[in-house]
C-alpha cells in the first residue's frame, strides 16, 4: 500500500542538483580582507554609475520599466546593435536559466566543457535535461570534442569564452568552426562575461555571429568590468525568434530600476572601462610572472583572474594554500567543484592585494619573495 507523502516533494532530479556555492567573502576577525574569490573589479563602479544609482532613491515606490528600454538602447548604441534583439536580466545567470528553460526539456541534452561555468549544469538539470560534459585540451575548449558529443537529443551547446575558471579562450575562427559543425536546430550559447578584458586580435565576443545566424545567442554581464555585481545585471543579444520566446517567459520586472539607471551610465563611461583594462593588463602579467618565479604553474588567462596550480604534496596543496592565505585575509576561490582540486582561482585585485598574495605564497612555499 502506498503511503502519501507527508509534504510536497520536488519533481525527480531537482534534489540531485548540487547547489551553486559562491566564493568565500570573509576573513578571520582582526585581519584586513582582500576578497579575490569572485572576479570583482578592484576599481569599483564608475562614479557616473554610482551617481545614477543614487538618483533613483526618491523613486523607489515606482515599478521599473519592464522592458528596460533605456538600458537596451544604451547597449545598442554602444555596440551598434538592434535594441529589439536585446534582453536584459538579473545577471547573465538568469538569462542562461531562461535560455535553458525555453529550449531544454526532459530527456534533452545540454553540452558544455569539463571546466565550464557551474551554472550550465544547474540550469540543464533544473529544466529536466541531461548535462553532457566534454573533455578539454590544456584547460581549453576543444571544438572537435564538443561536436563529437552532439546527438539528436542535443538542444544547446554552452561555450564560456573566455572560460571561467581557467581564463582560456577560443579564437573566433574556432568559434565559427564550432557553429558551422552544429545542426541548425541546436542553439549555441556564447557566454562572454569577460569579453571586455580580452586583448587578443583573434578573439571576438560573438556579436557578428549572432547578427548573421538563427541559432546563436551571446550573453554578457555588468558584474565584472563595470563593477555592478551587487545590482545583478546582464544582457543578451540573439535572433528575433529567440528574443520573442524569452520575453514570453521572463518575469515582467526582472531588472530593477537602479540597475537600469546604473547600467546605462556605466556602459557610456568608456574612460572607466579603459582604466579597468589598463589595470588588469598590468597586474595580470605581473602576478602571473611572479607566481611562476615561485615555481607555480599558472594557466595563461585573458580574463581578470588566473588559475594557479599547486603540487599534490599534502603540505603544499591547493587546500593548504587556501587555508594559509585565508588566515592572512587573502580570499581566493577553491575550484574543486570545477574538477580542479589542485588549483585556486585568483582575481586580479588591487596592487596591494596582488603583492600580498605573492609574498604570502612565497612564505607558504618556503621561498624568498
Amino acid at each position: 500500500m502506498t503511503t502519501p507523502a507527508s509534504r510536497p516533494v520536488p519533481r525527480p532530479g531537482v534534489l540531485d542538483i548540487q547547489a551553486y556555492v559562491p566564493g568565500k567573502s570573509a576573513a578571520p576577525a582582526g585581519v584586513k580582507l582582500h576578497k579575490l574569490s569572485s572576479n570583482e573589479t578592484p576599481l569599483g563602479p564608475s562614479a557616473k554609475a554610482a551617481e545614477a544609482y543614487g538618483a533613483l532613491a526618491s523613486k523607489l515606490e515606482f515599478y521599473p520599466d519592464g522592458s528596460a528600454t533605456q538600458l537596451r538602447q544604451a547597449i545598442a548604441g554602444r555596440y551598434g546593435l538592434d535594441a529589439a534583439r536585446i534582453i536584459c536580466g538579473s545577471g547573465s545567470d538568469e538569462l542562461l536559466s531562461l535560455l535553458t528553460n525555453a529550449y531544454i526539456g526532459p530527456g534533452d541534452e545540454g553540452v558544455f566543457t569539463e571546466h565550464g561555468f557551474l551554472v550550465y549544469r544547474i540550469a540543464i538539470m533544473a529544466a529536466g535535461g541531461k548535462p553532457v560534459v566534454v573533455p578539454e585540451t590544456d584547460f581549453t575548449a576543444d571544438v572537435d570534442a564538443i561536436l563529437a558529443a552532439v546527438t539528436p537529443r542535443t538542444k544547446i551547446v554552452y561555450l564560456a569564452n573566455p572560460n571561467n575558471p581557467t581564463g582560456t579562450y577560443l579564437p573566433f575562427d574556432e568559434v565559427k568552426r564550432l557553429h558551422a559543425g552544429l545542426p541548425a536546430n541546436v542553439l549555441l550559447v556564447l557566454d562572454a562575461a569577460y569579453a571586455e578584458y580580452v586583448r587578443r586580435n583573434d578573439y571576438a565576443s560573438g556579436l557578428e555571429l549572432v547578427a548573421t545566424s538563427e541559432n546563436v545567442v551571446m550573453t554578457r554581464t555588468f558584474s565584472k568590468i563595470y563593477g555592478l555585481a551587487n545590482l545583478r545585471l546582464g544582457w543578451l543579444y540573439g535572433p528575433a525568434h529567440l528574443v520573442d520566446a524569452l520575453n514570453r517567459i521572463r518575469g515582467p520586472f526582472n531588472v530593477n530600476g537602479a540597475a537600469i539607471e546604473a547600467g546605462s551610465a556605466a556602459i557610456a563611461d568608456e574612460a572607466h572601462v579603459a582604466a579597468a583594462i589598463e589595470h588588469n593588463d598590468k597586474w595580470l602579467a605581473w602576478t602571473t610572472a611572479e607566481l611562476e618565479k615561485l615555481g607555480l604553474s599558472v594557466t595563461p588567462s585573458v580574463g581578470n583572474f588566473i588559475l594557479i596550480h599547486f603540487p599534490k604534496d599534502a603540505a603544499k596543496s591547493a587546500r593548504e594554500a587556501d587555508a594559509f592565505l585565508t588566515q592572512r585575509g587573502l580570499i581566493l576561490r577553491a575550484v574543486a567543484a570545477y574538477g580542479l582540486p589542485d588549483a585556486l582561482r585568483m582575481t586580479i585585485g588591487s596592487e596591494e592585494a596582488n603583492r600580498l598574495v605573492v609574498a604570502a605564497l612565497a612564505e607558504f612555499l618556503g621561498k624568498a619573495a
